[in-house]
């Protein structure tokens, strides 16, 4: 009686070794869907458009400072990439980072395609200025209105 409670006792610690290992390995397969973003609402995709959009009139506008080459607009030029940093960070609170830059990458086409030149960004600058500061200045101001206006 006493040898068949040990092999009793090591019988249940390989069930139990089993159990952990087909749980660690089932837990390890579905982790990167887990660690995945969640998929972003219909708000948070206008919203992120928006933001995108910033963050490319950003991009551009640096770009064309940098190329003016006047070190006197060197601080504008960097303030503007922060900017457009700051936005690309928002956009990925609410989008994988692969989203991201897919839309950055088609908004910033359509804008360039846009520009009659590549110094003159009249028409953007009027677009997306103020717009885009007072996004980032309160960006859940403008999540709640996607968030009401596609209800």
């Amino acid at each position: 009686m006493l040898t068949s409670v040990p092999h009793l006792s090591i019988s249940n610690k390989h069930r139990v070794k089993n159990i952990v290992l087909v749980l660690s390995l089932s837990l390890s397969v579905h982790l990167p869907a887990a660690a995945a973003a969640p998929e972003a609402s219909e708000a948070e995709i206008a919203f992120n458009h928006e933001v995108l959009e910033c963050a490319s009139y950003y991009q551009i506008s640096s770009n064309a400072i940098s190329q003016m080459n006047a070190p006197q607009m060197k601080v504008v030029g960097e303030r503007l990439l922060q900017s457009s940093l700051d936005a690309i960070a928002l956009a990925e609170k609410y989008q994988s980072k692969e989203q991201v830059a897919n839309t950055l990458s088609s908004v910033k086409e359509k804008q360039l395609a846009s520009l009659p030149n590549s110094k003159s960004l009249g028409g953007l600058m009027g677009k997306y200025k103020d717009r885009c500061k007072s996004l980032l200045a309160d960006p859940q101001q403008r999540l709640d209105y996607w968030t009401m206006a596609t209800m």
